[in-house]
């Protein structure tokens, strides 16, 4: 079971959680970018890549039998931070239609590279899948 931590008197966040509490097995996803499952890239778009590095977030998440509703922290490590911050609109269309409207506690850091030379983006996960005696509790 997951649970929101938002202090009193707080202003609510807008596309992420303060915190979240959780209990059960945890999972974690490394650093995703956005190639394909082959290991190529599609786009050198920020976006695009974005939404690839989401979806691969996602594969790993359900090879464990998670879903991003089951999502804790989420890190993205970007090289462009005007350019995240001028794209909000669109990485926000992205993030909805890989990830629905679960958002974790997040952090956002820029890099000033990656190990991998095209990719704009990483992003690394922790997930809790809930035990089953607290899913029927």
């Amino acid at each position: 079971m997951l649970q929101h931590l938002h202090p009193d008197g707080w202003t609510p966040p807008k596309g992420y959680a303060n915190g979240i509490a959780a209990r059960g097995t945890q999972i974690f996803v490394g650093g995703q970018i956005g190639w394909n499952s082959q290991q190529r890239f599609d786009s050198d778009d920020f976006i695009a890549q974005t939404r690839q590095a989401l979806q691969n977030v996602h594969d790993v998440l359900r090879s464990g039998g998670a879903g991003p509703e089951h999502m804790v922290r989420m890190t993205w490590y970007i090289l462009d931070r005007d350019e995240y911050n001028a794209r909000l609109r669109e990485l926000g269309e992205a993030y909805r239609a890989v990830m629905g409207k679960h958002f974790p506690a997040m952090t956002c850091v820029e890099v000033s590279r990656l190990v991998e030379a095209r990719a704009k983006v990483e992003i690394e996960v922790t997930a809790v899948l809930p035990d089953p005696v607290a899913q029927a509790g």
